[in-house]
């Protein structure tokens, strides 16, 4: 901690400055006879960076040649923390502080208490270049970052949040970091808290903190159609608690309610859902006719169906289901070695027309697949020799073609996504998806940076890879549309 003394004698200030000066000094010097030997065979390099930051934190730690002083309020306490600093070291990592400091040796900040409890952390960071910090304290050390435009800490504590998404905690942190982001105007961090969200939100459904969901957070889910859940069942569920612990105004919850894709409900769970859901029940002339085409089109055939409507549209589109109907989990246990494969069967569509109808799937795996450019050609020489190929020069492929062709395929294509899991703090979480349609049987970049050949790969798991493949099928209008 730092000393909680008085200010320092005039001639002490000034030495701190000198000594700031040198350091810094001996720092550049150091730096310029780095470049100056790199061509020389004979150089080396005499490395006392440790010790340096090491006097650097004394520095701080006893409040040696100190010239400014730093006094910490909170509304919420009458005392103050007060930090005996050096002018030169603040101003160089911090414009603000440089200009706080000009005309004056002692300041007075005010701080919210999350903040004022992280500044002692925050200012050693200032003297040594580096700091620890935890999950909670993420949002606080991001705002002091930001005030005092430390561009480095800001950018280093929102990496920080981009790959801690998984981390494990008790009241669950992305939801949070997700309305942070939204409010400070960090696109990028907002992305990746959406898309973890996405990729994860049966777990995020059943947690803490999906009750402080925002309306605004709820309504960009629900508009997604890559939403890794069990089914739409689950969502409305989870949809239909958090209806009745926010309690919205009548229009946001019927635009949330809407926003459920009622056709990827069994007919017999819509009954049900009309009969017992105190929500729906309070919503129904909101939803009703939503309600009566999904029952619709459970009740027609879909090419029958696509003649007197859209059914290009979100409302008919499946999400990303992990029920069995929709598609299959393969392990594959030791994935650098051999190729493999698999198969399983779906139903053909969403509506209950095709319940009773299957379509086979065959899937091959090969970690080691050379592309073209790749792959050994004859040379020209009277040897024929084959130019040699490296192992490490394959990628991982995966390939997903149907077993069958049927009539029953007209008006219906498939949306094929695969999901990688990984195993982060303790859980199993979505780490990557890969999405390509059915004109495609194979996925084109599938784990193109993913180097199965390390059994330390962050992409196994107990040295095995887990992929979940979902099989989306996606109806098509072969007649227009009659208005």
């Amino acid at each position: 901690m730092a000393r909680l003394t008085g200010a320092q004698p005039v001639a002490t200030r000034r030495w701190g400055c000198a000594a700031a000066a040198f350091l810094l000094l001996l720092l550049t010097v150091q730096a310029a006879q780095k470049a100056d030997l790199s061509g020389d065979a004979t150089a080396a390099t005499i490395n006392h960076s440790l010790t340096l930051l090491q006097r650097l934190q004394e520095l701080l730690q006893n409040g040696n040649g100190s010239d400014s002083v730093l006094r910490v309020r909170t509304a919420a306490s009458d005392e103050a923390k007060v930090f005996h600093t050096h002018q030169l070291l603040l101003s160089l990592q911090s414009e603000v502080f440089e200009s706080l400091l000009h005309n004056q040796s002692i300041v007075t900040l005010h701080e919210p208490p999350e903040t004022a409890a992280l500044f002692e952390k925050f200012i050693r960071y200032l003297y040594c270049g580096g700091v620890s910090i935890l999950l909670h304290q993420a949002i606080p050390m991001h705002q002091l970052a930001s005030k005092y435009r430390v561009w480095g800490l800001q950018r280093g504590v929102a990496d920080y949040m981009k790959t801690h998404l998984a981390s494990e905690s008790s009241q669950g942190h992305v939801v949070g970091w997700y309305h942070y982001a939204v409010r400070i105007g960090d696109v990028a961090l907002q992305e990746s808290c959406l898309q973890f969200l996405a990729w994860n939100l049966s777990a995020v459904l059943g947690s803490a903190e999906w009750s402080s969901v925002s309306v605004e957070l709820l309504l960009l889910l629900l508009e997604r159609s890559d939403l890794v859940l069990h089914s739409e069942l689950e969502l409305y569920t989870a949809v239909e608690g958090w209806l009745s612990r926010r309690q919205p105004e009548g229009p946001v919850a019927e635009r949330v309610l809407r926003a459920i894709r009622y056709p990827m409900i069994a007919p017999s769970q819509l009954f049900r859902l009309q009969a017992q859901s105190a929500v729906l029940a309070r919503h129904y002339s909101a939803v009703q006719d939503l309600l009566f085409q999904a029952f619709q089109f459970h009740a027609a055939s879909p090419l029958h169906f696509a003649k007197y409507f859209d059914v290009n549209c979100s409302m008919f589109l499946p999400r990303n289901y992990l029920a069995p109907s929709w598609g299959s989990q393969w392990v594959i246990n030791n994935p650098a070695r051999d190729d493999r494969s698999t198969s399983f069967q779906t139903q053909l569509g969403p509506s209950s027309h095709d319940a009773g109808k299957r379509v086979t799937w065959n899937v091959l795996f090969s970690p080691r697949w050379l592309p073209v450019s790749l792959r050994p050609v004859y040379s020209d020489s009277v040897s024929g020799a084959v130019q040699p190929v490296r192992i490490e020069d394959g990628r991982p492929r995966l390939v997903i073609t149907p077993a069958m062709s049927s009539p029953d395929f007209a008006g219906v294509s498939f949306q094929k996504t695969v999901l990688v899991g990984v195993r982060q703090q303790g859980r199993v979480l979505v780490k990557h998806a890969y999405s390509f349609h059915q004109s495609s049987d194979e996925v084109a970049d599938f784990l193109a940076h993913a180097d199965l050949q390390k059994r330390t790969s962050e992409y196994l798991i107990d040295n095995s890879l887990h992929l979940h493949i979902i099989i989306k099928p996606v109806y098509h209008s072969l007649i227009k549309v009659k208005k």
